[in-house]
């Protein structure tokens, strides 16, 4: 309804036209005049409300909140877990059954890279070569000598934190780890080291998985549970094997199986293989990967990184051009982490929602097969023993994957510890409001994740320690080697085996200096390498770009080749010191136009 004018204005009807004057008639149009301007007014603010409350009500009838200013990703990730996410999760016991409610922490910290394997396979060797110094609680030895989780952090200066005051501390991630008590917490710290690797990322060394006897022990604490906390929130796990020691414990399946839901993330190292020869290397990996194969039951192969982590010599070098590639590819990966945060964030609130979804879609279905007054705890049991076929119906009524669904037998054992009277039914506005989020929110943040990367520069992020030794210098991966060898020569590379190319270069009639494309290709097919190869090479030799080769690029395409079939691979653009002695007015055309 309009609102109710203070005053009205009236224009008089009762009194004789004869007795006005010209002033009370100027007057009284002037009053007329003045209500019909009010009435519009009042009519074009209803139009602007109704248009407003219009452009804010969803095509269902509930009323659309004003947008939130996001200021990034992560910003924005804290907001739709906070709005949408969580209140669906605390009506249903979310956190009872799966996954603690998440913080500001969790989304602000660095990228996690969780380390796991048995005893005396390098983890913590690892760690320290990658920062290239001693962090604080650091033991290495044959036996197991880290006997507790270790966050190594980034601080201006070195110290520790031991795992109680570690978990009441607001501004860091592992306030949630308190769950699991104090016998854990006694083995739980955090290393603060100075070193610019640890800038960019966090490393969590765990205790080395028991073997034998020893697996029997109990360790006063879920380990598993904990690894599965980790697995949750890091952005990388590296499976740590020995060459020496393949077989899977027990305890290390139960720990693996605990990663599982993660596979993404999942790293596999074989490391001290410079203690065998490349034959016995070979059958150490078709061993790992036939281990592996009845573990991880996923159809992909497993990415496994092969090489010797540390700083002393290695015990066999023949592998050593493995090696060396092996740890380019890993420092690569870890490169990536800083980069693909936000995005890997994204990914694992989406896992989260959705996991959160059928969790809703389970308690309200046991809510309502309970009675209302007689039965309960026949019916309750009842219904945890079926509750493979009630996951089979949430399944057909919602059209949702299988893969979705937690695991059956967890689930079930954690229903029996539940009061199924406290369960709520369904509330479909909570999941429309999670559904909206998936279908339209998450793709605003996804453009702002592309735009966030256009703005990044191509350099890596991770720096320092081991890192910098995948840096431009006589001992970088690559350096002096394929289209990189010569480049610190006062000569042309090339020229040392020319007087082999002239020869076949004057066997194929040049013509005016220069040889055709149609003669080159006569002998190039001879090196049996793929045309598409063949015509790259082409183009990098072909220099001045007209279409032919001079005895000069001929020898340059020659030594593509044989670059080639040394199994390098070939330049994107042909670098500085590979340009004939007579083009090298091409490097800088300018200068050699006189323009300089």
């Amino acid at each position: 309804m309009p609102p109710k004018m203070n005053r009205e204005i009236a224009i008089p009807t009762g009194s004789p036209t004869e007795h006005w004057t010209p002033s009370r008639i100027r007057c009284h149009k002037s009053a007329k005049s003045h209500n019909e301007d009010l009435k519009k007014s009042i009519h074009t603010a209803q139009l602007f409300l109704t248009i407003t409350m219009l452009r804010w009500m969803r095509s269902d009838g509930s009323v659309r909140k004003e947008p939130e200013v996001i200021s990034s990703v992560v910003d924005g990730l804290k907001k739709l877990y906070r709005n949408t996410i969580l209140p669906l999760e605390e009506q249903y016991k979310f956190h009872e059954f799966h996954s603690p409610q998440l913080d500001d922490p969790d989304f602000d910290a660095k990228p996690m890279i969780l380390l796991v394997g048995q005893y005396s396979t390098g983890k913590t060797t690892f760690i320290r070569y990658l920062i290239e110094q001693d962090f604080p609680g650091m033991r290495i030895g044959p036996e197991p000598t880290t006997d507790g989780f270790i966050a190594i952090m980034g601080a201006d200066q070195e110290g520790v934190i031991p795992g109680n005051a570690l978990v009441v501390d607001p501004k860091r991630q592992f306030r949630k780890l308190s769950k699991f008590g104090n016998n854990f917490l006694n083995r739980f710290q955090c290393s603060l080291v100075n070193s610019p690797v640890l800038d960019s990322v966090t490393f969590v060394d765990t205790p080395g998985i028991l073997s034998g006897e020893k697996q029997r022990i109990d360790r006063g604490y879920e380990f598993t549970g904990v690894l599965e906390w980790f697995a949750e929130r890091v952005d990388r796990i590296v499976l740590l094997f020995d060459a020496h020691k393949l077989d899977i414990s027990d305890e290390f399946r139960r720990a693996i199986e605990a990663l599982r839901g993660h596979d993404d993330k999942i790293r596999i190292v074989l490391n001290k293989a410079d203690m065998v020869d490349h034959q016995q290397l070979m059958r150490v990996y078709g061993a790992l990967m036939w281990s592996l194969g009845k573990v991880l039951n996923t159809p992909e192969v497993a990415r496994v990184y092969i090489g010797s982590f540390w700083d002393h010599p290695l015990h066999n070098d023949s592998n050593r051009r493995l090696f060396e590639a092996e740890e380019v590819d890993l420092f690569r990966d870890i490169q990536s982490l800083p980069r693909n945060a936000a995005l890997r964030k994204l990914n694992d609130l989406i896992k989260r929602a959705r996991l959160a979804k059928v969790h809703a879609y389970i308690i309200s279905a046991l809510k309502k097969e309970m009675p209302a007054v007689f039965g309960k705890d026949s019916k309750k049991k009842e219904l945890i023993d079926n509750l493979g076929q009630i996951y089979a119906q949430i399944q057909k009524e919602h059209n949702i994957s299988p893969g979705d669904f937690p695991n059956l037998p967890r689930m079930q054992e954690s229903l029996r510890n539940q009061n199924f009277e406290k369960f709520h039914v369904l509330n479909p506005k909570l999941i429309q409001r999670v559904d909206r989020m998936l279908a339209e929110e998450i793709a605003v943040l996804m453009n702002m994740i592309s735009m966030e990367e256009s703005r990044q520069t191509q350099d890596p992020i991770v720096k320092g320690g081991a890192f910098d030794g995948l840096t431009k210098s006589p001992f970088g991966v690559g350096y002096g080697e394929g289209a990189n060898a010569g480049q610190d020569a006062p000569e042309w590379i090339v020229g040392k085996d020319k007087y082999k190319y002239d020869e076949v270069f004057y066997l194929l009639n040049p013509v005016d200096g220069k040889i055709t494309g149609a003669a080159a290709k006569q002998e190039m097919i001879k090196s049996k390498l793929p045309n598409s190869v063949l015509g790259k090479i082409w183009k990098l030799a072909d220099v001045d770009k007209d279409g032919m080769l001079d005895v000069e690029e001929w020898a340059l395409a020659n030594h593509l080749i044989r670059i080639k079939l040394e199994g390098n691979e070939l330049p994107t653009e042909l670098p500085t010191h590979l340009y004939p002695p007579s083009k090298t007015d091409k490097i800088y055309p300018r200068m050699g136009n006189g323009e300089g």
